[in-house]
């Protein structure tokens, strides 16, 4: 069997509801490794639900607001302080924020896939484009060496680009230098999932997540797990353990070699009703995870410490500022200024970044 095929089979017995409505084998391999959040209501799930009712030519969704959440902080020991209060940075209509990860002066950097654009954006909000023509870009990850990778993907259904049917589902190194580490299998044929988080090894290549788990290097994209329903990915802070999100659950690897794994167990089980998204790690070890209700936060032996709720559903994580004491968010959607949801772009979404003083701090000498 090869791997090209493989993920479709295992989207197939894992997500059969990712191929409902498709006809063309054709379409079935290009969308095999969407994964739909917990976060996204039917109609951002891979870009494939029906309209929002209401929605207007403004891209503005019902007037029907959700409930309000919970967000009183309880302690986490050596984590957060009780009562904290989580701080608005910035928003964005579209897909304008994901794969969050802090550069070297505790900036925080995020791709907007929507506008094919790395966003920089300081600690009072300031935003600028750090790297541009990034066609695709749907997450990032730094090295230990400041080497910036990215993911890129094809387009959803209802993409407005110009150059849409040119953008290839791909891995590359976007900074200090731009080049390609792998848009094809090492059989040469074209990468047929869309990838989703990364992590880059340090080795010149990068773990991938897309339904399955996969490594991307010079030399092609290669399975390295498989049975897996993947999304957030992060290293352990001495780098010999990956950590990837199962649905429910987070499975640890031992890390043997650039992409070679051993050892694959359940590490831990976030709460019932929750799904991991992105993830992040501290200097001690411990796991933050989002999830719908907030981030889940897990000691290095897997045990469940407790969450930290947020204001929206998050979807990605990360330490920055000067001291990689604070914890950024980026929530899934965004309001305008009447309080109403902003809903555009093909997934018709938004994005809003939040900031929360931390107790723990972020590795050093790496982004994440």
């Amino acid at each position: 069997m090869s791997q090209k095929t493989l993920p479709v089979i295992l989207a197939w017995i894992f997500a059969p509801a990712l191929f409902l409505g498709q006809t063309s084998p054709a379409a079935q391999v290009q969308d095999a490794g969407a994964q739909t959040s917990s976060c996204m209501p039917a109609a951002q799930e891979g870009g494939r639900g029906p309209a929002v009712a209401g929605q207007g030519k403004q891209g503005r969704g019902p007037s029907t607001q959700p409930a309000p959440r919970n967000l009183t902080i309880a302690a986490i020991p050596g984590v957060v302080a009780a009562g904290g209060m989580w701080t608005k940075v910035w928003q964005g209509a579209g897909n304008s924020a994901d794969g969050i990860i802090p550069d070297k002066d505790g900036n925080v950097l995020v791709a907007q896939e929507d506008f094919d654009t790395v966003l920089k954006i300081d600690a009072n909000g300031n935003a600028t484009v750090a790297v541009a023509n990034a066609k695709g870009i749907g997450s990032i990850s730094m090295d230990q060496q400041g080497r910036l990778y990215g993911v890129h993907r094809t387009e959803r259904p209802g993409s407005t680009k110009p150059d849409r049917e040119s953008i290839v589902n791909a891995i590359t190194m976007l900074a200090p230098d731009r080049k390609m580490i792998a848009d094809k299998w090492t059989d040469g044929a074209a990468l047929t999932v869309r990838p989703n988080d990364l992590a880059a090894d340090s080795q010149g290549g990068a773990y991938f997540t897309s339904g399955c788990l996969y490594y991307a290097s010079p030399k092609g994209v290669t399975v390295v797990a498989d049975h897996l329903r993947t999304n957030g990915i992060a290293f352990s802070p001495d780098d010999k353990t990956l950590y990837v999100t199962n649905g429910g659950t987070l499975v640890a690897f031992d890390v043997k070699g650039p992409g070679m794994l051993s050892n694959r167990r359940d590490f831990a089980m976030l709460p019932a009703g929750a799904n991991g998204d992105g993830t992040a790690v501290d200097t001690e070890g411990r796991l933050y995870v989002t999830s719908n209700p907030g981030v889940q936060v897990f000691d290095k032996m897997g045990n469940y410490l407790g969450l930290i709720p947020t204001p929206r559903c998050v979807i990605s994580v990360a330490f920055a500022g000067a001291d990689k004491k604070t914890l950024y968010i980026v929530g899934s959607g965004a309001d305008d200024a009447n309080g109403q949801p902003i809903r555009e772009g093909p997934q018709q979404t938004a994005a809003t970044i939040y900031k929360l003083p931390a107790l723990s701090q972020g590795v050093k000498g790496r982004a994440k």
